[in-house]
């Protein structure tokens, strides 16, 4: 989670011109400027790819014509929009980092760790893919290089030139906060020296150090003792609050090199012995390659859109109407506003898929009604967390689209196999708080006045959920169906939500500038993971990462169930400082031979694909749905504490979501024992 903005670089350089340092800051200022401008602009290609998208699917159905070239455009509009959105991003400060203890330091301090992890692993990355990527790009200019398909588009070089084009920028990005950081450093007022210093940051860094040299000893060769010492030292860094995608890449260009003195043997003065990774500058230069597969990966084209529907669903006011009406017609039911919120979680979670945004809304919607009809501050807390957290886990999901392109599955399969989980974990929610409403009358109170319900609220709820269940049919529904791909689904659910945000009357070209501007920010700070996870994966991989934590987990001896149960243990605990994206990203790939070892027999009903596979998949996002409301790095929690009244403190959150997190593994166990809640629905569906 981002914690510090620039403001605007208007106000900026006006407030410069006064300074006597001016001439220091004009430069940044001209490229933070610069670099919005170039994100405002590329921010508008989400509209032409949604409409690149119901373009292809009207001229289908309507006209039986299929365009190859309309498919390319899609991930081409895709690909700038997340190359050139990681600068945006940073300028922004909108990437992701681990908050928990970057948010107790001087912000003097907080910009000593700025420079020092630009300096060591910003940099480095950037060199490489600059230099990388204009060869990457050179080489396909030189053969005139084209689409694969005769009908295609011309010119593939053009958009391989948006790798060095992007980092060029990131690079720009990167001098500005520099220049900031070092300016403030020696001119900031002493109020930046309020919080805590560098010495707690040395003290967490030698804890890890300190594991790190102990687990050494638990393997024998360099390479396991270095593939320990580079996760150990990720997790290490991202405690001093550096965003996530930078620490991946830069730990992994650092290890690259680290593999390549031992290769060379350079390190024999440690005791150790010498490598034979093949690790060196020219072979990480492949990661190119890599990161242009992801820019033009159909599947991904639906992050964008996905996070669009929800964020334009946010903005046309269907949360507000479900709210006001349901609390009528649940007004006189013991803790009818908590099965409220719940219902509306659930609704939203198939509708959007955006926690934060989930989250959020809920929480300014609900909370201060719930203080004021006198619920327990930590039920009222726990539930709103939790509700919010659905969306992550119920279709469609944005996780699970990741998880699909991981691990080489159908996003309609994954889709499909998490709808009962989903509403099993919503079913457990709204039993438990029926049950604590009666047992604990004073948890969940009647509100005094409260009206039975009639008729008019009974219409009231069908006018606000009718159009949203339409929205949910029509993207779900014709996944389900076969009749459009998810990415086609999720370009049209994207017009959809416009379509309801203009029926509503709520949307403006403000409101729509704040739609765009946050799909941006979303979909680019998820993409400089991808790729920081692309380097870090690539590393791991050529130390024998891999074959490591394979012959860890299958050396426990407990069996095929026995090595799933731990797996997911091992999930549930990397939960508490990893988010969902990383362990996505990083962990998840690791396990597909492992599983895939197990000969696991999980009924397919004869047309699933890998129905073992898809069953463990869905363990893992119902495992990763308890990241959100784990401490310390738990992202539900840190949203709903900026939104609750200041009567909710954060050990109220963390005392009402320990249910929730045990309903949670209720309903793992229950897709644990009975796969067939997995693997059912995808198989009815074909």
């Amino acid at each position: 989670m981002a914690d510090n903005k620039l403001n605007d670089p208007v106000e900026v350089y006006e407030g410069l011109l006064e300074h006597p340092d001016a001439d220091r800051q004009k430069l940044a200022v001209v490229i933070d400027s610069g670099v919005k401008a170039v994100g405002h602009v590329v921010m508008w290609a989400n509209i032409l790819l949604v409409a690149a998208i119901f373009s292809q699917v009207a001229l289908r159905y309507l006209f039986s014509q299929n365009y190859p070239k309309l498919d390319e455009i899609q991930w081409h509009f895709y690909g700038i929009v997340t190359m050139i959105g990681i600068s945006y991003a940073l300028v922004t400060d909108s990437h992701v980092r681990v908050d928990v203890l970057h948010m107790q330091l001087s912000r003097r301090t907080q910009r000593i760790i700025e420079v020092c992890g630009i300096l060591t692993l910003l940099v480095p990355f950037i060199y490489l893919m600059i230099d990388q990527g204009y060869d990457y790009f050179y080489e396909s200019l030189r053969v005139n290089e084209r689409s694969d398909s005769p009908t295609g588009l011309p010119g593939r070089w053009a958009f391989k030139s948006v790798i060095p084009i992007s980092f060029v920028l990131l690079a720009l990005a990167a001098l500005a906060r520099l220049i900031h950081d070092l300016h403030a450093l020696f001119t900031g007022p002493d109020s930046e020296r309020t919080g805590a210093g560098l010495r707690r940051v040395f003290l967490v860094l030698a804890v890890f150090a300190a594991i790190c040299f102990g687990l050494t000893f638990l393997v024998e060769t360099t390479e396991e003792k270095l593939v320990v010492a580079m996760f150990l030292t990720f997790i290490a860094l991202l405690f001093t609050g550096y965003p996530v995608a930078w620490v991946l890449a830069g730990v992994g260009v650092a290890y690259c090199g680290l593999a390549y003195l031992f290769d060379n043997d350079l390190m024999l003065w440690t005791g150790l012995e010498s490598t034979f990774t093949g690790l060196d500058y020219l072979t990480l230069g492949a990661v190119v390659n890599r990161v242009y597969a992801t820019m033009s990966n159909a599947v991904l084209v639906a992050l964008p859109m996905f996070i669009f529907m929800g964020l334009m669903l946010d903005e046309s006011g269907v949360a507000e109407r479900l709210m006001t009406s349901m609390q009528r017609l649940f007004g006189t039911v013991r803790g009818g506003l908590a099965i409220t919120v719940t219902l509306i979680g659930i609704i939203l979670a198939a509708s959007t898929g955006i926690i934060g945004a989930s989250v959020v809304l809920l929480g300014v919607l609900s909370l201060p009604s719930m203080m004021q009809q006198k619920y327990s501050p930590s039920l009222a807390a726990g539930v709103v967390s939790a509700s919010g957290t659905l969306g992550i886990l119920i279709p469609p999901s944005i996780m699970l689209v990741i998880m699909a392109d991981q691990m080489a599955l159908s996003v309609g399969d994954l889709f499909m196999a998490a709808v009962f989980p989903g509403v099993i974990i919503g079913g457990l929610y709204l039993t438990y708080i029926f049950i604590i409403a009666l047992v604990k009358r004073d948890a969940a109170p009647v509100p005094e006045g409260a009206k039975r319900p009639d008729w008019a609220a009974v219409k009231d709820v069908l006018i606000a959920v009718i159009p949203t269940l339409a929205l949910i049919l029509a993207v779900l529904g014709s996944i389900f169906a076969g009749l459009t791909t998810p990415t086609e689904a999720s370009g049209i659910g994207a017009l959809g939500a416009t379509v309801l945000a203009l029926g509503y009357r709520k949307l403006t070209i403000a409101k729509l500038v704040n739609v765009l501007k946050a799909t941006f920010n979303t979909t680019a700070y998820i993409f400089a993971i991808f790729l920081g996870a692309t380097v870090f994966s690539y590393v791991l991989r050529e130390l024998g990462g891999d074959e490591l934590i394979e012959h860890v987990v299958l050396s426990t001896g407990l069996g095929a169930n026995g090595t799933v149960i731990f797996i997911l243990f091992i999930v549930f605990l990397l939960g508490f400082v990893l988010d969902w994206i990383e362990i996505t990203l990083i962990v998840l790939p690791l396990m597909r031979p492992i599983i895939n070892s197990l000969g696991i027999d999980i009924p397919g009903f004869g047309v699933v694909d890998e129905p073992a596979l898809i069953w463990f998949v869905i363990l893992v996002a119902v495992t990763l749905q308890t990241s959100f409301l784990t401490p310390p790095v738990g992202f539900a929690l840190f949203y709903l504490k900026g939104v609750c009244p200041p009567e909710i403190s954060l050990m109220h959150i963390y005392r009402g979501i320990i249910p929730f997190v045990l309903l949670q593994l209720t309903g793992l166990a229950l897709v644990f024992l009975w796969p067939t809640l997995a693997t059912w629905l995808p198989s009815v569906a074909y």
